[in-house]
């Protein structure tokens, strides 16, 4: 499993990207797997602002559904539009072409409170 340097962890098994004042928002590698194959994915938040740990969607899989929750406070901004002819590529490169939105921060500072991948490895027992 990857688990980039670069990224910000959840307990929920969201990651986090900051770039700038906004940020990118996916599941991680482990969460995918563990979901199986995404066949779709359901974010009716977009312009909304929310705290962090709201439900900003869902993710369905075959055999599930799952609340995704936000990492982090924020507007959001969008929903990654390539989702919606191809859900299937949270599975194949879910830390690049598999983001799921994209967050204005309202707090930046806080998503240095989340895990680091060393941590999040050490919590999924990678």
């Amino acid at each position: 499993m990857n688990f980039p340097e670069n990224l910000k962890y959840t307990e929920d098994h969201e990651w986090i990207k900051v770039e700038g004042e906004t940020a990118l928002v996916g599941i991680t590698d482990y969460a995918q797997k563990e979901l199986g194959d995404i066949v779709f994915v359901d974010v009716t938040t977009e312009g909304e602002t929310l705290s962090a740990g709201e439900v900003f969607g869902n993710i369905e899989a075959v055999k599930t559904v799952s609340e995704l929750l936000l990492p982090a406070a924020g507007e959001i901004l969008e929903l990654n539009p390539a989702l919606a002819d191809d859900p299937s590529l949270v599975n194949k490169d879910p830390y690049g072409q598999g983001w799921i939105i994209k967050v204005k921060l309202t707090d930046a500072a806080a998503v240095a409170s989340l895990m680091s991948a060393a941590d999040y490895k050490a919590k999924i027992g990678a």
